[in-house]
């Protein structure tokens, strides 16, 4: 059987060390920690790194330790990703200023991923963008679909 690809956008390494989100910060813990590695397949792209070099120094080094721990496969941000990312924020699929949350939809596309875990659910993580980012990948010939979700629709606990 195929694994499952997750694409594990930042905020889900982020939610790791948030004290001041006490709920989602055990539920991301419970993610991480219950990942089955012979089910699926994890990957991160230059987008994640590049969010992660933004943080503080502390922070950061936290959040290179966790990415080292779990040994994400690095995806390229190459200019298929680019262009996608671009047209979804000149066709407002996404906010003008959403860059970040346009690259890492599109590397999950292009690479054609399952699923795109976040814990952003204005931009990314929620039925309305998930069915509009669809619909524009469909009418630019990537057809698989791609699912949008939190950590919480992940855990595995068997």
């Amino acid at each position: 059987m195929k694994k499952l690809e997750l694409y594990l956008e930042t905020s889900v390494w982020n939610f790791y060390y948030a004290a001041d989100a006490p709920e989602k910060q055990a539920i991301t813990r419970q993610f991480f920690y219950s990942l089955p590695n012979d089910q699926l397949e994890l990957y991160i792209s230059k987008a994640v790194l590049n969010e992660i070099d933004g943080a503080s120094p502390n922070k950061r080094s936290q959040l290179l330790q966790l990415t080292d721990h779990y040994k994400p496969i690095l995806l390229d941000l190459n200019t298929s990703v680019y262009e996608l990312a671009n047209a979804y924020l000149r066709h407002q699929i996404l906010p003008a200023n959403s860059g970040y949350d346009a690259q890492h939809i599109a590397v999950a596309t292009v690479y054609q991923l399952d699923v795109i875990v976040s814990w952003n659910l204005r931009h990314i993580a929620n039925l309305h963008r998930q069915q509009r980012v669809q619909q524009f990948n469909l009418s630019n010939n990537y057809t698989k679909p791609l699912q949008m979700i939190t950590p919480m629709e992940v855990t595995y606990d068997e």
